[in-house]
């Protein structure tokens, strides 16, 4: 089975989260692809930070993101950047909206802190 729409970096999609197990995701949420264009061809895995309406539950170096038009969220959210999944291409339901650059900028800058990356991280 495939999607009926383009996968593509920065794209903001509906993810079936369900089965899932103790403090996962539940339910259906919104998630923000941030995986590179050329690697979602090559898998039938995609890589997703998930989005959350309840901005209360922000944390440190979650990402605030405001609602635009571009995105289409229902409210303002918060991405959050500790929640890196990969989930097969299926359970991406439908495309909501696309991320603004000033916050994949804040998702790439916040990365190599999560992979130990860079200068410091021996």
């Amino acid at each position: 089975m495939t999607t009926n729409f383009t996968i593509e970096y920065g794209g903001i999609y509906w993810i079936n989260c369900d089965p899932s197990f103790g403090h996962e995701f539940q339910g259906k949420r919104p998630g923000v692809v941030i995986e590179s264009d050329q690697q979602i061809k090559k898998s039938s895995l995609v890589t997703i930070m998930l989005i959350t309406s309840n901005v209360e539950r922000k944390l440190k170096d979650d990402v605030l993101v405001k609602y635009s038009e571009t995105n289409q969220l229902r409210a303002d959210s918060v991405l959050k950047v500790y929640d890196i999944h990969s989930f097969d291409k299926r359970r991406l339901l439908k495309r909501i909206g696309s991320l603004e650059n000033d916050y994949l900028h804040q998702i790439r800058d916040y990365l190599p802190t999560h992979f130990r990356l860079g200068k410091g991280s021996d």
